[in-house]
């Protein structure tokens, strides 16, 4: 029988029933994660997955579903899951803070695609982050690119909220950094309880971020319209 690393076993699901589940600010990856190449992974996966769909009852001889199980493999490995692999976490180049600019950086309404964990389901929305500088300065793509790896990949929002904040916190040098994400997930969107108007807004604040009042600017230039 499967066992988790908190004791739970398989048999334990139902009883959890939809309970929201997060255990660290780590994503869950076992040791051996890497230890196979990406067209290995690709290989197993595309045959796991026509065996889902031959057991669901699905004629794979059709033409409309005979691609199916490479191009859904391709896309877990290549795409919706790439970020699981450190080998393509963007390159956080910072430069110094010349022109002594000292107010908080905001990049707003940066698009959110990730995956639940729990379901497999999509998690759209939008992700804002800011930072002050401590001396340091980063290109705003990559704020964007980082949301995008750390969303790349089976994710609780919780996680991924904090996730983008430490990688931006550890290239800037600085504690000084926040992010706000407003998302729908699918898994409430589209199954059990079936709400499509709710969403999901998680907030990780760092150093002066805390303080009651940069907060308080922040969630205000998140409010601004941008209209050009």
């Amino acid at each position: 029988m499967f066992e988790g690393k908190n004791g739970m076993s398989i048999d334990n699901i139902d009883e959890i029933g939809e309970n929201h589940i997060a255990t660290s600010a780590e994503t869950p990856l076992r040791e051996d994660a890497f230890d196979i190449s990406d067209s290995e992974k690709i290989s197993i996966i595309q045959d796991k997955v026509k065996d889902i769909l031959i057991t669901l009852g699905m004629d794979l001889t059709d033409d409309s579903l005979q691609g199916t199980p490479k191009r859904v493999a391709k896309s877990f490995v290549n795409e919706l899951f790439a970020g699981l692999n450190p080998a393509n976490k963007p390159e956080l180049s910072t430069f110094d803070n010349t022109y002594k600019y000292g107010e908080m950086l905001v990049e707003k309404n940066i698009v959110v695609y990730s995956t639940c964990e729990h379901h497999l389901l999509p998690i759209v929305g939008r992700a804002h982050v800011a930072y002050i500088s401590k001396g340091k300065v980063i290109g705003l793509s990559k704020m964007n690119r980082i949301v995008e790896h750390f969303a790349k990949r089976p994710q609780v929002q919780e996680r991924l909220t904090m996730q983008v904040v430490q990688a931006l916190q550890e290239a800037l040098g600085t504690d000084d950094v926040a992010c706000v994400i407003d998302a729908k997930h699918l898994c409430v969107n589209s199954r059990g309880i079936k709400d499509i108007e709710s969403s999901t807004v998680t907030a990780e604040y760092g150093g002066a971020f805390k303080k009651k009042d940069v907060k308080r600017e922040l969630l205000d230039y998140i409010k601004l319209e941008t209209n050009v």
